[in-house]
């Protein structure tokens, strides 16, 4: 049922006076965009009659088919808690049609909503998902440019004196309350200045929405205490990275569809199916939930993060944990995914991994008890445990020869998206870093 109508938010804006609204959009690398209006164009925003010049956002269109259109998601409607001597600001997330009413084949959030058309089809009435996103708060220099120090030596659930950024990160915390976040708990992470902050979860599209707004007023508060936040998976070197761990499950009305209390892990066949899904997948979908030449420094052996494909129920070390709880809360917890994602298609290629591996029946391979951090590679072998691509341009080759992966994107999307992270590798790999010249001038 939808929680707004047009008059909803028209008499909503004038009772709160909201002077300003901002059609927000995400594009193809996972940057939110934004179309800002006045409060007397609400009405031809709301009627789906506001364009836009989709040829200036990256991976959507050439110029000569520039015209696309903005549709607000009227159940998206939110008052920002800051705003100035003008007025409120509030704010529509939207989706992207093209000039003759179709939906936008290379609109990330489209992308998404085809994924769960087909879950839907299969029975799945909901795509349940909650996330972990991580962050690092750096102090700013005095023209505001975030530099590398740190605001806090804190560590794993510390609190003040030693998390110094405690305030900021409760007042993070006290804004999203305010504009509807149901926050389950935040804390200090492992790493010196490094957050998590976890909010409800709920059916995908408005779980990716909820990410976009969160970065949104994570920085925004940040920079209120004179500090950067930063979602870059791995800022510093030798201290654990910044994740994004997704919990998901999929059901059938009220209806669990991935627990089964007869089953000795608690987990049906269905869930079973499609936790192999996405370990069959996982090296292929690891270019979109990893996406940055930065993402693979967190992707290694001793900082927590999971660089092998495998599974336990309990063991942190594989990518794929599932965790305790059962019944309405049984899920699985995919572990690779950092908070540099477009949010929208890591969950469309986790979900469509998960879809083709209970339509093909996918045997669940073993379950993997041991640390595999202390594994050999033989080892590793004998167990039937690969690796996840060890860089992007890896990674790039797995998605383009992965079919699902390839399908769950479309044609566009993959063609755009390959084509950005072609050029990132390629200016990476000409580019002469610090470490060679420390490593090599001297002595060569």
């Amino acid at each position: 049922m939808a929680k707004y109508t047009k008059e909803d938010i028209l008499g909503i804006a004038d009772q709160e006076k909201v002077s300003y609204i901002r059609l927000t959009f995400t594009d193809l690398l996972g940057t939110i965009k934004n179309v800002e209006i006045p409060r007397s164009q609400l009405e031809k925003a709301l009627d789906n009659k506001m364009m836009f010049d989709g040829s200036s956002i990256e991976g959507f269109v050439r110029i000569e088919e520039s015209d696309m259109y903005l549709y607000p998601d009227l159940d998206t409607w939110v008052i920002y808690p800051w705003g100035n001597e003008h007025g409120k600001v509030a704010g529509l997330i939207c989706d992207i049609y093209n000039p003759d009413g179709t939906p936008f084949e290379g609109d990330p959030r489209g992308i998404l909503k085809r994924a769960l058309k087909e879950a839907e089809e299969m029975g799945f009435t909901a795509f349940n998902v909650g996330t972990e996103p991580e962050f690092f708060l750096f102090k700013t220099d005095e023209k505001g440019e975030p530099s590398l120090e740190l605001n806090d030596k804190g560590g794993y659930f510390d609190l003040a004196p030693l998390d110094l950024g405690e305030n900021c990160r409760r007042d993070i915390v006290l804004t999203l309350d305010k504009m509807g976040f149901e926050v389950e708990a935040s804390h200090h992470e492992v790493a010196p200045g490094q957050h998590e902050i976890d909010f409800k979860y709920a059916n995908a599209v408005t779980t990716a929405d909820n990410i976009q707004i969160f970065k949104l007023v994570v920085k925004n508060v940040a920079r209120r205490y004179g500090l950067h936040a930063t979602f870059m998976p791995k800022p510093l070197f030798g201290v654990n990275g910044s994740g994004m761990h997704c919990h998901m499950s999929l059901f059938q009305g009220k209806v669990n569809a991935f627990y089964d209390e007869s089953d000795e892990l608690g987990l049906s066949k269905t869930a079973r199916h499609f936790l192999a899904g996405v370990l069959k997948h996982a090296r292929a979908f690891t270019a979109i939930t990893n996406p940055l030449i930065n993402s693979y420094k967190r992707l290694v052996p001793g900082y927590e993060a999971p660089c092998y494909v495998a599974w336990s129920p309990k063991n942190r070390s594989p990518l794929v944990r599932v965790p305790a709880s059962r019944g309405l809360s049984t899920r699985i917890e995919v572990r690779s995914p950092d908070p540099s994602a477009n949010p929208y298609l890591t969950l469309a290629v986790l979900l469509k991994a998960g879809l083709d591996g209970i339509k093909q029946q996918l045997p669940l391979p073993q379950q993997t008890d041991r640390n595999i951090y202390v594994m050999d590679e033989q080892e590793r072998r004998d167990a039937g445990i690969d690796n996840l691509p060890a860089n992007l341009q890896e990674a790039l080759v797995e998605l383009q020869n992965d079919p699902v992966m390839v399908e769950a994107l479309g044609e566009h999307a993959l063609a755009h998206f390959v084509e950005a992270k072609e050029i990132e590798w390629d200016l990476f790999r000409t580019t002469v870093h610090p470490w060679e010249r420390e490593q090599y001038m001297s002595l060569y």
